[in-house]
């Protein structure tokens, strides 16, 4: 009976769970075959029993998708296709050329590097360049920052103990556009930490191919400013930690990285001087809190201590003013701190009247103390190059060599759309959306924004330190407008009675669906009213939305043709196109420095303007007068005036530096617009600074008040060495039929004076297209015998001794008396002359 009922079971379940069956079941029972009717009647039941459950499990809430997990998913990937294109972006210099330094500073800090790596760390602290600055030379290790060659140093390291055998000239070549990636990711965190993720996504995308950022930061580009951006921003980011933690963790780290910002790159004193002024405003607009006290009091400690242990920066932050910003605001904020402390043990009276006077007091005497100490000579007082920031006309008039920079001239509009694109029309709209919903971070990223784009306005270098912030607010503006147009947002509207009974028949009969045998009501269908007008708020959000995808588009086709033709070109490589649009490639400066390194003597010294002295040294491997460090006026002033005299006077000073040879720039054959004769008129101004008296610029102008090499120029000019030097032999050359010969076409004239002869100098080699002239310094020649020699006259007075207070001659004491025409004999005879 048993097995019997369990087989019968067994045949119900087998016919029940083929549900697409079409055969006519028999079931059997234990007393023979059933009727078919029965069988149905089982059948249909145990079907719908599972129907019902399989509803049961349908109607169910399946487990949710982590959206969370998506969304950091398609972070890390964006994240990595932005840090892949901020680096594969800055490799068209590689490309289209080779894998070789750019510029004049990185060619410095490539020969550091590669001294660093060869004789080790300790070394090169205590390393006397002598090929730099004759006779005079340089510690390297005390006046450079050597964070940028302490990290190639360290990467070439470990790479080679990975047994990766690479040259370090080209961990150099590559370093920037690898701690770009790191950039990016620097951004994301801080915008992240500022607004959200989706604009810390914007922002990192941005600033991976903003022309701002590569023009500094291109493979070959090896300066200071490629890691220090990414120090710059990741400072920032570990301080707003720190703020919004109060956490001594975050500020230690805080202080870390403002360690490594110091030891990289000279902008530092932009950090040590912003946070010190965010701390100022929230003081100010009281929103003092121990987080704010416990994150600066560390940072400044801790970072001031570990700066000091950079050689190059020595006591500077308790000696300098630069950084008296810094302390001050660290004394303020002890004063204000025990203020608070003591509100609980005072009347609201004494308390506010020990507030005003405490604060006041203590601001007061911090001022008078850096006065007196500046005065008396303790601390030392602004520098030129702070001044300049605050009076663009300052170094002009008192620091030539500053002015003559062209990173150092004022910014104009065209930079700043040539670099920042859309995101400077987008920049005011993310500061007034971060000040509209301010808070103790967003305090400080405003400050950030108004004070760099003060600074990018003063000068063209520091448009560096306001893209990034661009950067992050143009992202937080189209991050929040996007927000807006893209998210549906409509209000729910509020229903009448019948449509609440409407809603109540549609959830029962919702409901009821679950069962087979049960019928639903007939649903009313729903009219489309009022959806016309919602029609156009849609059309009008998907307008806006095309339209910003639309100028990232082109944003992103701007940054990539700038960084291809205009940021990506070598300046000792030069690339031109013929007519037929061949390209061709202008190697003179390589062709000039292989020259002299081949060519001359190991310890010759070359003279040359201070714009190449890194590059003779770094590929010539020869000694120079002059570089780019600019630490001393007056030995770049003094070879200012040997190239602004005549050759005799310039001959003189030569012989005076031990000068064997002379190098120039000169682009009139090819068109070379930064050649040293568009230079001329800094260097006799940096000259006449320190002498005065034998250069003036204004003799170097035609009457009219015109600097012109033709005919009307100047004759000061024409008779100058660097004017002899630049045109000898230029006048005998005719460069196309439709130009006399000796027409310069840089200046777009024919040349005044032709023939250029030379008495202590000779030609020593012209690269192909004349870009690179170098000459010869003679030795002195023998002396010409005079033909008239000078004969003694008759006459002549005798040397008078002036030891006597009276002229008189000198007499021998005792002399013996001869008489003039006597001889003596034995026996006292005397013979007289016949």
């Amino acid at each position: 009976m048993n097995m019997a009922s369990a087989g019968q079971q067994g045949q119900y379940d087998a016919t029940a769970g083929d549900e697409n069956s079409t055969e006519d079941p028999t079931v059997i029972f234990p007393g023979g075959r059933a009727k078919n009717s029965d069988a149905m009647y089982a059948i249909t039941r145990i079907r719908g029993q599972q129907m019902s459950d399989a509803r049961q499990q349908a109607g169910k809430p399946k487990p949710p998708i982590h959206i969370g997990a998506v969304k950091g998913l398609l972070a890390v990937v964006i994240l990595f296709l932005a840090c892949l294109a901020a680096f594969s972006s800055r490799l068209f210099a590689v490309i289209r050329f080779e894998s070789i330094i750019h510029e004049f500073d990185p060619w410095f800090n490539y020969r550091s590097t590669h001294y660093l790596v060869t004789h080790g760390f300790y070394n090169f602290l205590n390393w006397f360049d002598e090929r730099a600055w004759s006779p005079l030379g340089r510690i390297v290790g005390g006046t450079v920052y050597p964070g940028l060659m302490v990290t190639s140093g360290a990467i070439y390291n470990i790479l080679h103990s990975l047994n990766i055998p690479i040259h370090i000239r080209d961990v150099c070549v590559f370093l920037a556009p690898l701690f770009s990636g790191l950039t990016a990711l620097a951004a994301y965190g801080l915008t992240t930490e500022l607004w959200d993720a989706s604009a810390g996504l914007l922002a990192a995308c941005f600033i991976a191919i903003v022309p701002g950022y590569i023009s500094r930061s291109v493979a070959g580009s090896y300066d200071n400013e490629g890691i220090a951006i990414f120090a710059l921003l990741f400072t920032y980011y570990l301080w707003i930690k720190a703020v919004k933690t109060g956490s001594i963790a975050w500020a230690s780290a805080t202080a870390l990285l403002y360690f490594y910002m110091v030891s990289a790159w000279g902008g530092y004193v932009f950090i040590i001087n912003l946070i010190p002024l965010h701390v100022c405003v929230l003081l100010l607009m009281g929103r003092f809190s121990n987080r704010v006290y416990v994150a600066f009091c560390t940072f400044y400690i801790l970072g001031t201590l570990m700066s000091m242990q950079i050689p190059f920066v020595g006591f500077q932050p308790v000696r300098t003013s630069e950084h008296m910003a810094a302390a001050g605001t660290f004394v303020l904020l002890q004063a204000f701190a025990f203020l608070r402390y003591i509100q609980d043990f005072l009347t609201k009276q004494e308390f506010r009247s020990l507030f005003f006077f405490g604060v006041l007091g203590t601001a007061g005497i911090t001022f008078m103390g850096v006065v007196f100490l500046t005065y008396a000579g303790y601390v030392a007082p602004w520098s030129g190059r702070f001044y300049s920031l605050y009076d663009t006309g300052y170094a002009k008039i008192h620091i030539p060599i500053i002015a003559s920079v062209s990173e150092h001239q004022p910014t104009t509009w065209v930079s700043f759309f040539f670099d920042l694109h859309i995101l400077v029309c987008t920049f005011p709209a993310g500061l007034w959306f971060v000040i509209k919903d301010i808070n103790d971070e967003r305090v400080f990223i405003a400050l950030y924004a108004l004070s760099a784009v003060y600074f990018a306005g003063v000068m063209v270098r520091l448009m560096l330190t306001l893209t990034p912030v661009v950067c992050i607010l143009a992202a937080i503006a189209i991050s929040k407008t996007l927000n807006e147009y893209l998210v549906d947002e409509l209000p729910k509207k509020s229903l009448t009675g019948e449509e609440e009974e409407e809603e109540e028949e549609e959830d029962a009969d919702r409901k009821n669906r679950k069962y087979y045998d049960k019928a639903g009501k007939v649903r009313r269908i729903k009219t489309d009213k009022g959806k016309d007008d919602e029609g156009m708020g849609g059309n009008l959000k998907g307008f806006v939305v095309v339209a910003i995808i639309m100028t990232l588009m082109l944003f992103s086709v701007h940054c990539t043709w700038v960084t291809s033709n205009a940021y990506s070109s070598p300046s000792i490589v030069l690339a031109s196109h013929n007519q037929d649009g061949s390209r061709v490639i202008l190697d003179d400066f390589r062709e000039a420095y292989y020259w002299l390194r081949k060519n001359t003597d190991d310890h010759a010294r070359v003279m040359s303007w201070w714009d190449y002295g890194y590059q003779i040294a770094g590929m010539g491997n020869k000694t120079t007068l002059v570089d780019n460090n600019t630490w001393n006026n007056s030995h770049i002033a003094l070879v200012g005036k040997a190239m602004s005299s005549n050759e005799t006077a310039a001959y003189k000073i030569m012989r005076d530096l031990s000068v064997d040879y002379v190098l120039v720039i000169f682009g009139g054959v090819i068109g070379y617009s930064g050649d040293d004769i568009n230079k001329f008129l800094w260097m006799v101004r940096i000259a006449e600074g320190e002498h005065p008296r034998d250069i003036k610029e204004s003799n170097y102008f035609t009457p009219n008040g015109e600097f012109r090499v033709d005919k009307a120029g100047s004759p000061t000019l024409h008779n100058c060495l660097m004017y002899k030097m630049c045109y000898y032999r230029f006048g005998e050359l005719q460069l196309d039929f439709r130009s006399p010969a000796g027409f310069d076409r840089t200046r777009g004239v024919e040349i005044g004076k032709k023939d250029i002869s030379f008495e202590h100098l000779e030609e020593a080699y012209t690269t192909e297209h004349w870009l690179v002239r170098v000459y010869k310094v003679k030795p002195l020649s023998n002396r010409v015998p005079s033909q008239n020699l000078l004969k003694r006259k008759a006459g002549v007075k005798k040397y008078v001794s002036k030891k006597t207070s009276k002229k008189r001659r000198g007499s021998i004491k005792n002399k013996p008396a001869v008489k003039r025409g006597k001889r003596t004999r034995g026996g006292g005879k005397v013979n007289k002359r016949i």
